[in-house]
């Protein structure tokens, strides 16, 4: 049930793909995933970890109760990230640990659901890379509204043209 709802969170945020990695879970039995997220969101459910694939330049960022770990609040996400989580009460293995290029965790006084987990994760990213006014001074007050983009000209890169002999 669980991983249902992470994938039904993933899927409401905006996921570009999902994935498991030797997991007991079949997305397509899923009672939890009321969104269908097999017929809109990529799944690839890897055997093992020798077995993941990420997209090329893609960050793979580990949420994890670890004394080395970045709080997420302070923490700035990668802009092609795949997160990834551990199973509850066993965490991320080791292995995959050493496979992550950032370890995340929530500043929480003990271990949270792996979907609510995971959906805070998500929110988290999206308040930290979105556009969003900023919050009121006084509670209850209503945010100033965002002001337009402005973007400048066109920027024309030419190629250099090689002389001849200097390749």
């Amino acid at each position: 049930m669980n991983v249902g709802n992470l994938v039904r969170s993933a899927h409401a945020f905006g996921a570009s793909f999902v994935f498991t990695v030797a997991a007991n879970y079949d997305i397509a039995r899923s009672r939890s995933d009321t969104s269908d997220t097999p017929a809109q969101v990529p799944f690839y459910p890897f055997d093992s970890m020798e077995s993941m694939r990420l997209p090329a330049g893609c960050a793979l960022v580990g949420i994890e109760i670890d004394d080395t770990a970045i709080d997420l609040p302070s923490f700035r996400h990668p802009r092609r990230a795949a997160y990834v989580l551990g199973m509850e009460r066993i965490g991320l293995t080791d292995a995959m640990i050493a496979c992550c290029d950032h370890i995340v965790k929530i500043p929480t006084k003990f271990s949270l659901n792996l979907a609510t987990t995971g959906g805070i994760v998500m929110y988290d990213r999206m308040l930290s890379m979105g556009r969003f006014a900023d919050r009121p001074v006084m509670a209850g007050a209503r945010p100033e509204p965002l002001p337009d983009l402005v973007f400048g000209k066109p920027v024309v890169r030419r190629k250099k043209q090689s002389v001849k002999g200097n390749r």
